[in-house]
């Protein structure tokens, strides 16, 4: 399993259309229902700064994530827009869940 932790901030006129496009991310996500991509976008109490987790069965999943026209166009705005604080990316240990992830 892989799991991708990543934060960023954006400008504050850009935090609606970045809401927007993390929306279509998962619900085009949703509709291909890939069994080993599970993955949360949060928005923080500034209304601005984004935390997405991503847990991913295996590299062939995160290939896949990556590929989905939604998530590339969510990445090409997101940089175009000149975020405040650019994505920074931790992999992540799973400890343990409330729920099976995979």
């Amino acid at each position: 399993m892989k799991i991708v932790k990543v934060t960023y901030t954006t400008k504050a006129e850009f935090s609606e259309q970045n809401q927007t496009n993390i929306k279509n991310v998962m619900a085009e996500l949703q509709k291909l229902n890939y069994p080993g991509i599970n993955y949360h976008c949060c928005l923080s109490a500034d209304n601005k700064t984004f935390i997405h987790t991503a847990f991913m069965r295996s590299e062939d999943d995160q290939k896949l994530l990556n590929e989905v026209p939604a998530f590339i166009h969510f990445q090409e705005q997101l940089k175009a827009s000149g975020p405040e604080a650019p994505p920074k990316l931790e992999l992540l240990t799973l400890v343990g869940s409330t729920k099976t992830i995979f």
